[in-house]
């Protein structure tokens, strides 16, 4: 992995790292009054008469709200607001470069979950749609929950469903490859902070069936009284109390913890051919080389770009806003992040473009246990899945834009220059 000194950072984000700029002309007199007074009395009017026009006449149809309270920034936890900028910041400089999506990162001095949605709520009418971010579980959970219901425009709290549809493509390929059923494997989760329980709700969905979430204090069992109700879902009935009771006979372990937590004896342990994603980053739960040297038959994935199979938010959250902005959508549904998963999962199995080798410094990549998961930077993500979620839209009935050529938009998409 390409390594940053501190220094390196440091003047990397000095000024910051996003900007506004100008689209339209505005060097003549009445360049000037056609931007602003009297010209922009015009669509006011119109969108006056119709609300549904500033999608037409203003950003909102490509503007998109970062909002964070900082209370669990990547691996730093609750830094505070102001202290969270920058990767905010970071999330708006990644929606533009991979989807030229437009975002604008809002920090909030605010903790209380209810005064968190009104403000949100009293923000809506600028956007078209809300990315929640690095806010800490569970009420993380109720902050999305009562925004959806309390705004027209699609919200998504990323830490939660980027990790979940990432993996849940992996794991449709994983499937595929060693040949078992999703309804008949037991899948460990460690760690059921807000991707925990977003990712083992969308392998429900794909059709687990068995699946013993941890959290700090063991597994999540039905004679525990201390458990939030995100976490009483997922309370099952079992004489296992540790990760390792609960990791023998697994044909997957998900990490969404800290590192070392997966030991190379409870490797051996798991089933033939298992699933392992160790995504404590930068330092995961196993290393691959540890998994290597007591087994062979592992599908391995981690949070770093300097192993196979990178679980990377970046390959979700842009495209799926990107594919929900271009139809209006009012929400994203179930339906929608399992169209983005399954584009992902189909996607891994096409024949990889030369430049994506070269960017990744390998000369082939091809599906199989080492390539289950498409790889950032694949330019094709954006028209594999921006079209999937948006007819997902469509056919949900949650679209404003009704008349969809999902074939026409996609040609338009690979026209775009990210």
């Amino acid at each position: 992995m390409t390594h940053v000194t501190k220094e390196e950072a440091l003047n990397y984000h000095i000024g910051g790292k996003i900007e506004i700029s100008v689209k339209v002309p505005c060097k003549t007199a009445k360049d000037l009054s056609t931007a602003y007074t009297p010209g922009v009395a015009e669509p006011c009017r119109e969108i006056n008469k119709d609300n549904e026009l500033a999608y037409k006449y203003t950003n909102k149809a490509n503007l998109v709200a970062v909002i964070t309270d900082g209370t669990a920034v990547l691996g730093l936890g609750d830094i505070g607001a102001v202290a969270g900028k920058p990767v905010m910041e970071g999330k708006a400089v990644l929606f533009k470069k991979f989807a030229d999506v437009d975002a604008f990162d809002i920090e909030l001095n605010e903790h209380d979950p209810d005064k968190i949605v009104e403000i949100c709520k009293a923000l809506a009418p600028t956007f078209g749609g809300i990315n929640l971010e690095d806010i800490k579980a569970p009420k993380c959970f109720e902050i999305e929950r009562k925004l959806q219901e309390a705004v027209d425009i699609p919200v998504m709290h990323d830490d939660q469903h980027g990790t979940a549809m990432i993996t849940s493509a992996g794991i449709i390929n994983a499937m595929e490859i060693s040949g078992k059923d999703i309804s008949k494997i037991k899948i460990v989760v460690s760690g059921s902070g807000a991707a925990g329980i977003a990712c083992a709700k969308m392998y429900k969905a794909l059709g687990a069936e068995n699946i013993i979430m941890i959290d700090s204090k063991g597994v999540i069992h039905d004679e525990r009284t201390d458990l939030t109700p995100e976490k009483v879902e997922f309370a099952i009935k079992t004489t296992d109390r540790t990760l390792g009771d609960a990791i023998k006979g697994a044909d997957m372990f998900l990490g969404l913890s800290k590192p070392g937590v997966l030991t190379k004896e409870m490797v051996k342990t798991m089933n033939p051919e298992p699933i392992i994603f160790a995504l404590a980053n930068p330092t995961p739960e196993i290393f691959p080389e540890e998994v290597a040297e007591v087994r062979s038959d592992v599908m391995m994935g981690t949070g770093r770009s300097d192993y196979p199979n990178q679980v990377n938010n970046v390959l979700g959250f842009p495209f799926i806003f990107r594919g929900a902005l271009d139809v209006r959508a009012k929400k994203i549904t179930e339906n929608m992040k399992m169209a983005a998963a399954r584009a992902l999962a189909d996607l891994a199995k096409e024949p990889v473009p030369a430049e994506v080798c070269k960017a990744f410094g390998v000369s082939e990549l091809k599906f199989g246990k080492d390539y289950i998961i498409p790889k950032p930077f694949d330019k094709r993500v954006l028209t594999a899945v921006a079209p999937a979620v948006a007819k997902a839209a469509v056919e949900d009935g949650v679209a404003r834009v009704k008349d969809f050529d999902v074939e026409a938009y996609a040609k338009k998409l690979a026209m775009m220059e990210v």
